[in-house]
């Protein structure tokens, strides 16, 4: 039986998530959506926190936009997130 271990790790900052991802995906391998996989297979996706918020707006085709602005990223770009969703 093989074991999956995977993490998700909130950020405040763009900076952090550019931290994060550099330090992590070092010698592994990175994904969609801000997973990536570090160079001992665990899997974490490294999110920043205004996501959540921007995904839950009330407003559907807001959320529709920036989850197709996500489902296009490897690394998670706040500006780019914010962008989808004021985005008409």
């Amino acid at each position: 039986m093989a074991l999956t271990l995977s993490s998700v790790v909130n950020c405040e900052s763009q900076e952090e998530v550019d931290v994060l991802w550099e330090k992590l995906s070092e010698g592994g391998k990175p994904g969609q959506c801000g997973w990536l996989t570090d160079k001992f297979g665990v899997s974490w996706q490294i999110v920043p926190r205004v996501l959540v918020q921007l995904l839950q707006d009330h407003d559907a085709e807001k959320s529709q936009r920036v989850m197709n602005a996500m489902l296009h990223m490897t690394k998670l770009d706040i500006a780019r997130l914010q962008l989808a969703y004021i985005r008409r």
